[in-house]
Formats: structure tokens, C-alpha cells, sequence
């Protein structure tokens, strides 16, 4: 077997990235995995529409509103493992 020059000793230098605000990184997380704030909105909206009719004294619709609230929960929380799972499978190819 030959044998070749030997490894550089010193480490190669790590890249470097631009700062990036709030909303830059909002908007690139929601480009990513768009299904997240929609369903954060969707959880927001239900969960309001179920207090508005708690307050009006309609017990019925405001109990149907908190179980549409922890469906769209689950549906968050779905989405955002789904996100995490494709980003991993993007990072390893």
C-alpha cells in the first residue's frame, strides 16, 4: 500500500452565516413547513370562537369548540413532526 501525504493538522475553518432577525427566520421556518401557523391560527380561531360562546352562555357549541380545539392541536402537533421528519431525511441526503 502507498502511502499518501498525511492529513492537514489544522481544521478546516466552519462557514459562516448572516445574521438573521425575527421575521426573516419567520418567514423561512413558515416557507419550510407552511402547515405549522396555519394550524397555530387554526387552534387560535377555534379556541376563540369556543370562549365567545362559553361567555354568551351557548354550552353546547363551546364544548364542540374545545374538542375542534384539541383536533387542531393534534393537527399541529402532526404537522410539526412531520416538518422535523422531512427535515431530517433532507439533511441526511
Amino acid at each position: 500500500m502507498a502511502a499518501g501525504p498525511p492529513p492537514p493538522l489544522e481544521p478546516s475553518p466552519l462557514p459562516t452565516f448572516a445574521e438573521e432577525g425575527f421575521g426573516e427566520k419567520f418567514l423561512r421556518k413558515t416557507r419550510e413547513n407552511p402547515l405549522v401557523p396555519l394550524g397555530c391560527l387554526c387552534t387560535v380561531g377555534v379556541l376563540t370562537y369556543g370562549l365567545i360562546s362559553f361567555k354568551k352562555g351557548n354550552t353546547r357549541r363551546s364544548q364542540m369548540m374545545m374538542r375542534a380545539r384539541v383536533v387542531a392541536q393534534g393537527f399541529t402537533f402532526a404537522a410539526l413532526l412531520g416538518g422535523m421528519v422531512a427535515t431530517a431525511i433532507k439533511s441526511r441526503q
